[in-house]
């Protein structure tokens, strides 16, 4: 892989975006961001506030902001929030900004991942596992229309979630897609129809 290639991580919230992009940038010696997280250095305030001032819409506005500003480097690991996907102008963003990795994971981890995280806007609700089913089923094909690999991270440790990543980057590839996303979407596949 080529050292100006950028890394794009992309998934639900709690998939671990943030976690193995850390370990993915250091292992690769690529600098690493979080558009979250630079969403709050650049406002001063935290994702909440953004979206009790400002709604969704507002967020995602500046979502958007930010995804063109750190697409325009080269060379980094980049974790999105889990709706990033959901502006058209954001995918094709993406596409064109590097190679993008969907971190995949099932909602029951996600739950236990998210349970006492309040800066979840969207998990504010009655019911966060409901919530959670309704974004998976509007986001996962939207993720699954961008991504040049698709890695589960329910069971895999950070670890084994990074190697898989940095093994697929590394292997010269041969047309098409190729056989690890593959086999990916092959199991994904058998478990919708289970």
């Amino acid at each position: 892989m080529n050292k100006r290639t950028n890394i794009i991580l992309v998934g639900p919230m709690g998939a671990g975006k943030s976690t193995i992009g850390r370990q993915l940038a250091a292992r690769l010696h690529m600098p690493f961001f979080d558009s979250d997280r630079e969403i709050e250095k650049r406002t001063g305030v935290d994702i909440p506030t953004i979206f009790e001032f400002e709604g969704e819409e507002g967020f995602r506005n500046r979502e958007s902001a930010m995804l063109e500003d750190l697409c325009a480097q080269r060379g980094i690991v980049l974790a999105t929030g889990g709706g990033a996907v959901m502006r058209e102008a954001n995918r094709e963003l993406l596409r064109r900004c590097g190679k993008v990795v969907y971190l995949r994971t099932a909602i029951q981890t996600q739950l236990r991942r998210t349970a006492r995280d309040r800066n979840r806007p969207l998990l504010q609700t009655e019911d966060p596992k409901a919530r959670l089913e309704e974004l998976m089923r509007i986001r996962d094909p939207l993720y699954r229309e961008i991504a040049d690999l698709i890695v589960d991270t329910d069971r895999d440790s950070v670890r084994k979630a990074v190697q898989a990543v940095v093994r697929h980057f590394r292997q010269p590839k041969k047309g098409g897609m190729d056989r690890m996303n593959r086999i990916s979407r092959d199991e994904q596949d058998k478990r919708d129809s289970e």
